[in-house]
């Protein structure tokens, strides 16, 4: 497609060029995370800022990688992916953040996810709705050994994802609300791990991009607790979740570099 970048070098959005980013890229939601991943690089410079992409590169024993911000939501996501995969990326690893659904995911928690709900709108754009949306069993594996590593506490399985953060916490105000409550019992009783915005997109733009992803979250709060009254702080630090990617991406690279040795 075309470029409408000023500097043709670079791309549109992210603003990054070829060379800029590793072949591995953490992508956070926020891009004030950008920074603190990038601090467990060597000799992490800041490539790009624009819009809400946010990208450092620096190198993890010896091998190039990169940390991209993504904003809230697929279709910004979409973008990122898609230009950083013309820039040499071919592995994304999701650090984000998610709402506990089932009364055993707790505030402070890990989640994997090995599967995502597509009740999102991007996805829909790039494959039939019968395609399933599942990361790579590669950057799964990594993120579960990386997590029972550090002795995190973490749930593997399905999460829900969507388009509106209000839908989910206020359906009652929405014209829609109906459906949005009825499908919300509906993947509880499936057991649906968690609610978040991007790993549903982030698997099928892998899926057209011949692409690895995988995603790793942290549960900030549970309002199926709060509904029964539990013990349900909330907690904002997603430094565990970084650590946990930064471990799977390590481990990726080692399985990587034997594979050509």
């Amino acid at each position: 497609m075309k470029n409408y970048s000023e500097d043709q070098s670079k791309q549109y959005h992210t603003q990054v060029g070829k060379g800029d980013v590793g072949r591995y890229v953490l992508m956070p939601g926020d891009p004030k995370r950008c920074i603190k991943i990038a601090k467990y690089f060597q000799d992490a410079q800041l490539i790009a800022d624009s819009r809400e992409y946010v990208t450092y590169t620096g190198f993890l024993d010896g091998e190039k990688v990169s940390v991209t911000s993504t904003g809230i939501g697929g279709p910004s996501t979409s973008i990122a992916m898609e230009e950083l995969s013309l820039c040499g990326a071919d592995t994304f690893v999701r650090v984000g953040t998610c709402g506990g659904m089932q009364t055993e995911v707790r505030s402070g928690d890990i989640v994997i996810a090995t599967g995502a709900v597509r009740m999102e709108g991007t996805s829909r754009e790039y494959a039939p709705i019968e395609y399933p949306s599942v990361p790579s069993l590669e950057v799964v594996n990594a993120l579960v050994q990386a997590a029972e590593k550090l002795e995190a506490p973490c749930h593997t399985g399905v999460v829900q994802c969507k388009d509106s953060f209000f839908g989910q916490h206020e359906p009652e105000k929405m014209p829609v609300g109906y459906e949005l409550t009825r499908k919300w019992e509906a993947w509880k009783m499936l057991g649906c791990l968690a609610s978040e915005m991007e790993s549903a997109a982030m698997y099928i733009v892998a899926a057209k991009l011949h692409a690895r992803a995988g995603t790793c979250l942290l549960v900030v709060a549970n309002q199926e607790r709060e509904k029964l009254g539990l013990p349900n702080p909330v907690v904002h630090d997603t430094d565990l979740a970084v650590r946990v990617a930064i471990e799977a991406v390590r481990s990726l690279i080692r399985r990587d570099k034997e594979k050509t040795t």
